[in-house]
């Protein structure tokens, strides 16, 4: 299945459009996304697996793997590290995300298949679906959504299934 995220920030699921929250520099080409850069990349983006928090509920229902985090886990953001775009375990000696975060942000992540598959020198990093902030506020890139929207997706959705993030233009 392919889920449609659209650049003026409405995700499309089986049960209807749903309000997401996109990068604070709204939506670029994946060509063009640069670490750090506060852009959501435009294109295809497989539906890797499922980071929770156990604290914070229980594991979500879904057909994707699934994984709990803990307060030691992080993903890497430095552009020149080997595991750059890659989970990694906290303190790390480069800079790293952490993911067990004081906000709900990361209590459900769903991990893109954004620049893994090679990963690319600060092409962005930490590319997630995320639950979002009450007001909907920008991301740092990523595409955020509410808890009961998140679980509705990840209730649908199954390994192979896409994030297809569209251009102003609507073009991929």
């Amino acid at each position: 299945m392919i889920f449609p995220v659209s650049a003026d920030g409405w995700m499309a699921l089986p049960a209807g459009a749903v309000r997401c929250a996109i990068g604070r520099g709204g939506v670029c080409a994946a060509s063009e996304k640069r670490e750090g850069d506060g852009r959501t990349p435009a294109g295809l983006w497989p539906v890797r697996r499922v980071l929770w928090r156990p604290d914070r509920g229980r594991q979500p229902a879904s057909q994707l793997s699934t994984a709990a985090i803990n307060p030691h886990d992080g993903w890497c953001d430095a552009p020149n590290d080997e595991s750059y775009n890659r989970a990694v375990t906290l303190p790390y000696p480069a800079s790293a995300e952490h993911l067990w975060r004081d906000d709900h942000l990361y209590d459900r992540v769903v991990v893109l298949g954004h620049n893994d598959d090679p990963v690319v020198s600060g092409a962005g990093s930490a590319i997630f679906l995320h639950l979002a902030r009450p007001d909907f506020s920008p991301t740092e890139g990523c595409v955020a959504l509410a808890a009961a929207a998140m679980e509705q997706f990840l209730s649908v959705c199954a390994p192979g299934d896409l994030l297809a993030i569209t251009l102003p233009s609507g073009d991929i």
